[in-house]
């Protein structure tokens, strides 16, 4: 079992930057690849980034992101990390992370996770 916790949320203004974190708990977490999915008020979840498990085999963005946001891994630290660089209006979304336990799934579908977390918000202001 993993338990996934994401904090690092707030307002920002346009333009601005935060960093993610999704902490895990339990020992294989460094032989999962994770994945950020984010919901806007309104609208489905959607698919953000993902990392396999050694973070240098594979890395998947969604188009919308890439360029301004940059997913990392700290596995001594049980830490995946989201960098979200030039934030604009439209990246406001509750931000999930999940846990795969195919350690090179980076794939965009949500059946391809095993493991979430509760999600943090993230507001950006125009």
């Amino acid at each position: 079992q993993v338990q996934l916790v994401e904090s690092g949320g707030g307002l920002v203004q346009a333009g601005g930057s935060l960093r993610l974190s999704c902490a895990a708990s339990g020992r294989s977490f460094s032989t999962y690849a994770v994945g950020w999915f984010r919901q806007a008020p309104g609208k489905q979840r959607e698919f953000v980034t993902a990392i396999s498990w050694s973070g240098g085999s594979a890395v998947n963005y969604a188009d919308s992101v890439k360029g301004r946001f940059t997913i990392s891994r700290d596995n001594a630290k049980n830490t995946v990390y989201l960098q979200m660089n030039s934030l604009k209006p439209e990246d406001t979304a509750v931000y999930y992370c999940a846990a795969a336990l195919d350690g090179y799934h980076v794939g965009t579908k949500e059946h391809g996770y095993d493991y979430w977390g509760q999600g943090t918000q993230v507001t950006v202001s125009s």
